[in-house]
Protein backbone atom coordinates (compact mmCIF):
# COMPACT_ATOMS: atom_id res chain seq x y z
CA UNK A 1 0.00 0.00 0.00
CA UNK A 2 0.96 3.60 -0.50
CA UNK A 3 2.72 5.14 2.41
CA UNK A 4 0.47 8.16 3.72
CA UNK A 5 2.29 11.20 3.93
CA UNK A 6 2.22 11.63 7.85
CA UNK A 7 2.00 9.76 10.72
CA UNK A 8 -0.95 7.29 11.59
CA UNK A 9 -3.54 7.85 13.78
CA UNK A 10 -6.13 6.39 14.88
CA UNK A 11 -9.05 8.40 14.06
CA UNK A 12 -8.52 11.46 11.59
CA UNK A 13 -10.55 14.57 10.91
CA UNK A 14 -12.16 15.66 7.70
CA UNK A 15 -9.43 17.89 6.44
CA UNK A 16 -6.94 15.14 7.09
CA UNK A 17 -8.69 13.05 4.32
CA UNK A 18 -9.25 15.58 2.09
CA UNK A 19 -5.46 16.28 1.64
CA UNK A 20 -5.39 13.26 -0.08
CA UNK A 21 -7.27 13.67 -3.13
CA UNK A 22 -5.01 12.78 -6.37
CA UNK A 23 -4.84 9.23 -8.16
CA UNK A 24 -1.41 8.77 -6.66
CA UNK A 25 -2.35 9.29 -2.92
CA UNK A 26 -6.28 8.69 -2.49
CA UNK A 27 -8.28 7.87 0.57
CA UNK A 28 -11.78 8.25 1.17
CA UNK A 29 -13.82 7.54 4.22
CA UNK A 30 -17.11 5.60 4.26
CA UNK A 31 -19.46 4.58 7.18
CA UNK A 32 -17.42 5.82 9.81
CA UNK A 33 -13.79 4.19 8.67
CA UNK A 34 -10.87 6.10 6.82
CA UNK A 35 -9.38 4.08 3.51
CA UNK A 36 -6.04 4.76 1.58
CA UNK A 37 -7.16 3.18 -1.72
CA UNK A 38 -4.25 4.28 -3.85
CA UNK A 39 -3.23 0.58 -4.23
CA UNK A 40 -6.45 -0.53 -5.57
CA UNK A 41 -7.22 2.42 -8.10
CA UNK A 42 -3.44 2.10 -9.38
CA UNK A 43 -4.83 -1.98 -9.61
CA UNK A 44 -7.89 -1.42 -12.06
CA UNK A 45 -7.11 2.03 -14.11
CA UNK A 46 -9.54 2.25 -16.59
CA UNK A 47 -13.57 3.84 -16.33
CA UNK A 48 -14.34 1.47 -13.22
CA UNK A 49 -11.91 3.56 -11.51
CA UNK A 50 -13.50 6.88 -12.00
CA UNK A 51 -15.71 7.65 -9.64
CA UNK A 52 -13.14 6.58 -7.06
CA UNK A 53 -10.61 9.28 -8.27
CA UNK A 54 -13.64 11.78 -8.57
CA UNK A 55 -14.10 11.20 -4.87
CA UNK A 56 -10.87 11.51 -3.74
CA UNK A 57 -10.64 13.00 -0.34
CA UNK A 58 -14.23 12.64 0.67
CA UNK A 59 -16.53 10.92 2.26
CA UNK A 60 -18.57 8.62 0.26
CA UNK A 61 -20.66 7.20 3.01
CA UNK A 62 -23.96 8.11 0.98
CA UNK A 63 -22.75 5.59 -1.58
CA UNK A 64 -23.34 2.67 0.75
CA UNK A 65 -26.05 0.71 2.86
CA UNK A 66 -24.94 1.26 6.78
CA UNK A 67 -27.38 -2.10 7.63
CA UNK A 68 -24.91 -4.29 4.91
CA UNK A 69 -22.25 -2.71 4.28
CA UNK A 70 -22.61 -2.91 0.83
CA UNK A 71 -23.52 -0.16 -2.23
CA UNK A 72 -27.34 0.65 -2.09
CA UNK A 73 -29.67 -0.80 -4.20
CA UNK A 74 -32.67 0.48 -6.31
CA UNK A 75 -35.41 -0.89 -8.75
CA UNK A 76 -34.09 0.14 -11.96
CA UNK A 77 -37.42 2.16 -13.74
CA UNK A 78 -36.68 0.44 -17.07
CA UNK A 79 -35.85 -2.90 -16.13
CA UNK A 80 -38.39 -3.41 -12.69
CA UNK A 81 -35.03 -5.57 -11.79
CA UNK A 82 -33.14 -4.40 -8.51
CA UNK A 83 -29.52 -3.22 -9.25
CA UNK A 84 -26.71 -1.64 -7.42
CA UNK A 85 -27.52 2.21 -7.65
CA UNK A 86 -24.29 3.89 -8.58
CA UNK A 87 -25.98 7.93 -9.93
CA UNK A 88 -21.63 8.64 -9.83
CA UNK A 89 -21.17 5.72 -12.28
CA UNK A 90 -20.40 2.25 -11.78
CA UNK A 91 -17.04 1.76 -9.71
CA UNK A 92 -14.49 -0.65 -9.44
CA UNK A 93 -16.29 -4.56 -8.23
CA UNK A 94 -19.95 -3.44 -9.27
CA UNK A 95 -21.25 -5.95 -11.46
CA UNK A 96 -22.50 -4.69 -14.79
CA UNK A 97 -26.81 -4.23 -14.44
CA UNK A 98 -27.05 -6.89 -17.25
CA UNK A 99 -25.57 -10.26 -17.54
CA UNK A 100 -22.32 -10.56 -19.17
CA UNK A 101 -20.05 -13.31 -20.19
CA UNK A 102 -17.09 -11.15 -19.69
CA UNK A 103 -17.46 -10.10 -16.25
CA UNK A 104 -14.62 -11.69 -14.34
CA UNK A 105 -15.43 -12.23 -10.49
CA UNK A 106 -12.26 -13.87 -10.03
CA UNK A 107 -11.55 -11.16 -7.54
CA UNK A 108 -13.06 -12.68 -5.09
CA UNK A 109 -14.80 -10.42 -2.21
CA UNK A 110 -15.44 -6.99 -3.57
CA UNK A 111 -13.47 -4.19 -2.01
CA UNK A 112 -15.82 -2.76 -0.07
CA UNK A 113 -16.26 -6.30 1.49
CA UNK A 114 -12.17 -6.58 2.02
CA UNK A 115 -11.82 -3.02 3.46
CA UNK A 116 -9.43 -3.89 6.15
CA UNK A 117 -6.99 -4.15 3.83
CA UNK A 118 -7.50 -0.87 2.97
CA UNK A 119 -8.34 1.28 6.26
CA UNK A 120 -5.88 3.26 8.32
CA UNK A 121 -7.96 4.54 10.74
CA UNK A 122 -11.52 6.13 11.70
CA UNK A 123 -13.14 9.16 10.65
CA UNK A 124 -13.84 11.41 13.36
CA UNK A 125 -17.69 11.48 14.47
CA UNK A 126 -17.20 15.25 15.63
CA UNK A 127 -14.18 17.49 15.81
CA UNK A 128 -13.20 20.65 17.96
CA UNK A 129 -11.06 23.48 18.16
CA UNK A 130 -8.41 24.00 21.12
CA UNK A 131 -5.73 26.51 21.71
CA UNK A 132 -2.04 25.40 22.85
CA UNK A 133 -0.39 28.25 24.86
CA UNK A 134 3.26 27.56 25.56
CA UNK A 135 4.40 28.47 29.27
CA UNK A 136 7.87 28.75 28.38
CA UNK A 137 7.91 31.03 25.42
CA UNK A 138 4.55 32.44 25.07
CA UNK A 139 4.03 31.30 21.69
CA UNK A 140 -0.06 29.87 21.14
CA UNK A 141 -1.21 27.54 18.60
CA UNK A 142 -4.48 26.48 17.39
CA UNK A 143 -5.69 22.81 16.12
CA UNK A 144 -8.42 20.81 15.35
CA UNK A 145 -8.35 17.50 17.11
CA UNK A 146 -11.11 14.61 17.05
CA UNK A 147 -12.96 14.54 20.15
CA UNK A 148 -11.97 10.49 20.12
CA UNK A 149 -8.72 11.33 20.76
CA UNK A 150 -6.77 11.06 23.89
CA UNK A 151 -4.55 13.58 24.95
CA UNK A 152 -1.16 11.60 24.39
CA UNK A 153 -2.78 11.39 20.62
CA UNK A 154 -3.46 15.42 20.61
CA UNK A 155 0.30 15.54 21.91
CA UNK A 156 1.24 13.72 18.98
CA UNK A 157 -0.31 16.53 16.43
CA UNK A 158 1.62 19.04 18.76
CA UNK A 159 4.45 17.20 17.68
CA UNK A 160 4.15 19.34 14.10
CA UNK A 161 4.16 22.34 16.10
CA UNK A 162 6.88 21.81 18.82
CA UNK A 163 9.39 19.37 18.28
CA UNK A 164 9.81 19.00 21.95
CA UNK A 165 5.97 18.59 22.87
CA UNK A 166 6.48 15.05 24.78
CA UNK A 167 8.86 17.00 27.25
CA UNK A 168 6.21 19.69 28.74
CA UNK A 169 3.50 19.18 31.33
CA UNK A 170 -0.47 19.79 30.56
CA UNK A 171 -2.57 21.33 32.10
CA UNK A 172 -5.79 23.28 31.65
CA UNK A 173 -8.49 25.81 34.17
CA UNK A 174 -11.23 22.92 35.16
CA UNK A 175 -14.11 23.63 37.08
CA UNK A 176 -14.63 21.16 40.15
CA UNK A 177 -17.95 19.46 40.13
CA UNK A 178 -18.36 19.56 43.61
CA UNK A 179 -17.75 23.18 44.64
CA UNK A 180 -17.80 25.19 41.06
CA UNK A 181 -13.95 26.43 41.77
CA UNK A 182 -11.64 26.96 38.77
CA UNK A 183 -8.48 25.70 38.91
CA UNK A 184 -5.20 24.57 37.29
CA UNK A 185 -4.90 20.96 37.11
CA UNK A 186 -2.45 18.30 35.22
CA UNK A 187 -4.08 16.71 32.49
CA UNK A 188 -4.16 12.63 31.80
CA UNK A 189 -2.39 11.58 29.10
CA UNK A 190 -4.21 8.63 28.94
CA UNK A 191 -8.14 9.96 29.22
CA UNK A 192 -9.83 12.68 26.32
CA UNK A 193 -10.35 16.11 26.68
CA UNK A 194 -13.84 15.73 28.38
CA UNK A 195 -12.72 12.96 30.43
CA UNK A 196 -9.98 15.36 31.87
CA UNK A 197 -12.93 17.83 32.35
CA UNK A 198 -12.53 20.14 29.12
CA UNK A 199 -15.44 19.78 27.99
CA UNK A 200 -16.36 20.32 24.24
CA UNK A 201 -18.83 23.21 23.93
CA UNK A 202 -19.53 23.09 20.34
CA UNK A 203 -22.81 21.62 20.25
CA UNK A 204 -24.08 24.24 23.11
CA UNK A 205 -23.32 27.01 20.75
CA UNK A 206 -24.97 25.64 17.85
CA UNK A 207 -27.91 24.83 19.63
CA UNK A 208 -27.68 29.02 20.77
CA UNK A 209 -26.75 30.27 17.44
CA UNK A 210 -23.19 30.90 19.00
CA UNK A 211 -20.16 30.91 16.75
CA UNK A 212 -18.07 28.73 17.50
CA UNK A 213 -15.00 30.31 17.53
CA UNK A 214 -16.72 32.69 20.79
CA UNK A 215 -14.92 30.27 23.11
CA UNK A 216 -11.99 28.28 22.45
CA UNK A 217 -10.45 26.13 25.49
CA UNK A 218 -6.76 26.70 25.96
CA UNK A 219 -4.28 23.79 27.08
CA UNK A 220 -1.21 25.33 28.45
CA UNK A 221 2.35 23.44 28.45
CA UNK A 222 4.48 23.64 31.18
CA UNK A 223 8.42 22.74 30.41
CA UNK A 224 9.99 19.93 32.12
CA UNK A 225 13.66 20.45 31.09
CA UNK A 226 14.46 17.25 30.70
CA UNK A 227 16.37 18.51 27.46
CA UNK A 228 14.43 15.36 25.17
CA UNK A 229 15.89 15.26 21.45
CA UNK A 230 13.47 15.94 18.95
Amino acid sequence: MAPPRGPLRRYYTPYEVAMHNTPDDLWVSFLGGVYNITDLVEEHQGTLAAPLIAAAGKDISHWFDPSTGDPKRHVCPVTHLERYYTPMGRFIHVPPPEPMSNWDTGFGQPWWKNAKRYQIGFLSARTRVVRIRNVLTDQEDQIEVPCEEKLVEIRERYLDLNAHARSYTWKAIIQDKDTGAHAFKELDLNLTLAENGVPDEGPTFEDHHVPGDYYIPVLHVYWNDDLTVA
